[in-house]
């Protein structure tokens, strides 16, 4: 992979992340993966970066896990990973038989990536269909190349390792949702402060229909966003959800024309950049830690956060903005 899968350009404190595989609506990579970790990293410590925009090229967001090519589940990090099948990442199609690897979410005639791999390698220890049959958990030999602990091992290392960056990132990441986002790729945006969709896009639990568990944090996303039982419809039931249909369950802020979303992301991601960066970062430490704490710790923890914020110097601006009457000029210092 070249860094062009992953474009990244820093312009007026904004750090653009833009997911750049069309042909297989932008399905990560290991490569891929991992660069988005490292550049959130980046964008976290580094003083020039006061916000995040992340997005995708083409015709989708991100269509999960691209295990295509035969590349083994170890290496893209979960059991739940949504390969684009052979001839790409089309919503259709059930999980029958593919030689490509991955549980892919359908290729174009519906067919589908199979969730066995190229020699019955098997799919993160799902039941393998691929050419020679073998059964899952099995290595590409068939002779038992996995032990219990692996899956949870990579899946710690990859998806998990993935949505932990976009949460525990100390600048605000909005994602612009530009078209279909399955699986991990529909948990990238969830895992996101802000959400904006395009009127196409689509989001897809699509986990279920491979007979699989939810994974990139899916259980653990949802129910904190709508709730247990809306959580539990979209997770056993792996309907399509429209953008509009997602903005009523909350999962999305706001719901733009196709044209518009690109504007529209960058002015958010601009008024962001201008704010107040450090006060923005403990805000989202709180609200992210609020629902996993009690009454006593959350005090706590907004106490010291309160504290830590005035020896800011925005803080001290926004006083003498207020004083003064006048608009801040936030530095994010």
């Amino acid at each position: 992979m070249t860094d062009d899968a992953v474009r990244h350009e820093v312009r007026d404190g904004v750090a653009y992340l833009t997911l750049n595989r069309p042909g297989s609506l932008n399905a990560l990579t290991p490569p891929m993966r991992d660069r988005l970790i490292d550049l959130l990293t980046e964008a976290s410590a580094d003083a020039g970066v006061r916000a995040v925009l992340l997005t995708g090229t083409g015709r989708g967001f991100c269509a999960g896990a691209d295990l295509r090519g035969g590349a083994r589940a170890d290496e893209n990090g979960g059991a739940g990973a949504e390969g684009s099948g052979r001839d790409g990442a089309g919503d259709g199609g059930g999980a029958g038989p593919a030689d490509s690897g991955g549980t892919g979410i359908g290729d174009r005639s519906g067919a589908g990536g199979g969730s066995g791999g190229r020699d019955g390698a098997g799919h993160g220890g799902a039941a393998g269909s691929g050419r020679r049959g073998g059964a899952g958990a099995e290595g590409r030999d068939g002779a038992g190349g996995r032990v219990a602990g692996d899956v949870a091992r990579v899946l710690r290392v990859g998806a998990q390792r993935l949505i932990a960056a976009v949460l525990d990132c100390e600048k605000p990441v909005v994602a612009a949702v530009n078209g279909t986002a399955a699986g991990l790729g529909a948990h990238l945006a969830f895992a996101c402060d802000l959400v904006l969709a395009a009127e196409s896009a689509r989001f897809i639990e699509v986990f279920v229909r491979r007979g699989l568990v939810p994974d990139a944090a899916g259980a653990y996303l949802l129910p904190r966003l709508i709730g247990p039982q809306r959580a539990k419809e979209l997770l056993f039931l792996g309907d399509t959800l429209t953008a509009p249909e997602a903005q009523g369950l909350g999962l999305v802020n706001r719901v733009v024309p196709d044209g518009d979303l690109a504007g529209t992301s960058r002015d958010w991601a601009a008024r962001l950049a201008s704010g107040p960066t450090r006060a923005l970062a403990l805000t989202k430490h709180l609200v992210n830690t609020s629902l996993d704490t009690d009454r006593a710790a959350a005090f706590a923890a907004e106490a010291w956060a309160q504290e830590i914020n005035m020896t800011t110097e925005d803080a001290r601006e926004g006083l003498r903005a207020f004083a003064d009457r006048r608009a801040p000029e936030f530095r994010g210092r």
